[in-house]
């Protein structure tokens, strides 16, 4: 493995890159999706600063289904269309919630989450697998930086599962 850019001196776009490399190294050879997300979810939550949830929620019968995460226990099945998580799912596009209290139908797993950041996980088939959730304690930890970061890491995961 090699060092990971210090996300509070390089600017994002390079410490994502930085992150996407670490990523790729962890993931390489393994086709498991529960073995890489479980992998990828606490590569992100430690070294991503103030976060208090990473993780993944795979589709499973038309509904996402918790998997592999660090953090406070979590929303264990949350129907498409439904919350931060589902509403991204449905779209299968990525929401950058600034405060959760502002988004309708905000699903609120821990009362401690203040912003959301969630990328849907699309596999080389075009199918959506499931989603990769990052919530932050500070209202407007997010920003389009951000999402295209974990986008670049999202894809980092669902590259993995072609073998």
């Amino acid at each position: 493995m090699f060092e990971i850019e210090d996300p509070e001196t390089t600017d994002k776009g390079t410490f994502y890159a930085s992150l996407a490399r670490q990523a790729r190294a962890l993931l390489e050879g393994e086709s498991d999706p529960v073995a890489n997300a479980a992998n990828l979810a606490a590569l992100i939550f430690h070294q991503l600063p103030n976060l208090n949830w990473a993780g993944i929620y795979f589709l499973r019968d038309q509904e996402l289904v918790v998997g592999p995460f660090q953090g406070q226990p979590a929303c264990v099945r949350i129907a498409l269309g439904r919350g931060v998580c589902g509403s991204a799912a449905a779209a299968r596009e990525t929401i950058v919630v600034e405060d959760v209290d502002e988004f309708p139908g905000h699903i609120p797993c821990d009362s401690a989450s203040r912003s959301e950041l969630v990328v849907p996980l699309i596999d080389a088939d075009d199918r959506l697998v499931g989603v990769l959730d990052l919530d932050s304690p500070s209202t407007g930890r997010f920003d389009r930086e951000d999402a295209e970061g974990v986008e670049l890491l999202a894809r980092c995961y669902t590259d993995s599962l072609s073998g």
